[in-house]
């Protein structure tokens, strides 16, 4: 048979259906750049809950507007959004992080934290939403007290991490100046940073100090969220928290309750009269801390449940 003749018995296909504009064939195998956004999710997303992941739809989401550069909500509304080979690369990378359970708040390198955009490093604890029940408790005990918001107080944070509790209330109280401690040089210098990040810097110190050992006060607020996960429970936790977040801002010894008997037994010292002091709880550490508070003459006032009503903060008074 000649090339260029059909045998009778053939049928001529029908010719290609025509394609939409800017889209062609024979271009993708390399890299993606015809993938419409909807079917590289679909596929990230079955990974991710293969892998266990909570929210594979929504991390998946996430991590392809950032590969993408562009809002999550600008992608949400662009499904056929096309993945250039460069975006794509940067979207497998991060999604195999995520299928090994690294957090998306670590894979970006920041969170959301009240009005806030905070840089993470390994070195800090990855802020979690229950916190912010810290900072409004505070707030709310401010206002109780009848204080003007706009009062220079002197606030400390200590193991003040990523600094996300001392910055957010300095970004409450614009006359407030304010001292973050932790005992990890790296954590100190991701919080000072962030510190500069959010205008905050002239009224943001940070001390890497144990506790308040390198402190001489007088505050008139004091806030920290302390390590006190019970060291045996700390590898149950979520690998997202077990894997990824510093041992030394989880670990709160054998019944959790460690960094707060060192954090109290000489905070007294550098408190002013009549200052607030404003602790994170684990669930069900409620009853022990009050117990710990009244052991070095602070009164415990009053308890702070988060959105799913667990005793997240206690407040107390004295000094």
């Amino acid at each position: 048979m000649s090339a260029g003749r059909v045998p009778p018995t053939a049928r001529v296909p029908p010719p290609p259906a025509p394609l939409p504009p800017g889209e062609g064939r024979g271009d993708k195998p390399e890299g993606h750049e015809s993938a419409a956004a909807a079917a590289t999710l679909g596929a990230a997303q079955e990974q991710l809950k293969a892998a266990g992941v909570e929210d594979p739809r929504r991390d998946a989401r996430l991590l392809l507007a950032h590969a993408l550069g562009i809002d999550a909500g600008a992608l949400a509304g662009d499904p056929r959004r096309k993945v250039p080979a460069d975006a794509a690369k940067r979207f497998d990378a991060a999604i195999a992080r995520r299928a090994r359970r690294e957090p998306v708040s670590r894979i970006l390198g920041r969170r959301a934290f009240w009005t806030l955009d905070l840089a993470l490093t390994p070195d800090t604890l990855d802020p979690r939403p229950d916190s912010e029940t810290l900072v409004e408790a505070v707030l709310a005990e401010i206002d109780a007290r009848g204080w003007r918001r706009d009062r220079p107080l002197r606030l400390l944070d200590l193991g003040t991490g990523s600094g996300c509790l001392l910055l957010a209330l300095l970004s409450e109280l614009p006359r407030a100046w304010g001292a973050g401690v932790d005992r990890s040089p790296g954590a100190a210098a991701a919080a000072r940073a962030n510190a500069v990040a959010a205008g905050l810097a002239d009224r943001a110190h940070f001390v890497v100090s144990d506790w308040n050992q390198a402190l001489g006060g007088p505050f008139d607020l004091a806030v920290a969220n302390p390590p006190y996960i019970r060291r045996d429970s700390i590898a149950g936790l979520m690998p997202e928290v077990a894997l990824w977040d510093p041992v030394l801002a989880l670990d709160g010894g054998v019944d959790g309750l460690d960094a707060y008997r060192a954090m109290l037994a000489d905070l007294r010292r550098v408190l002013a009269p009549g200052a607030v002091v404003a602790l994170e709880l684990g669930a069900g550490q409620g009853s022990n801390v009050s117990r710990l508070l009244r052991d070095v003459g602070l009164r415990p006032a009053r308890v702070a449940r988060d959105l799913a009503g667990i005793e997240r903060c206690i407040v107390a008074t004295g000094g």
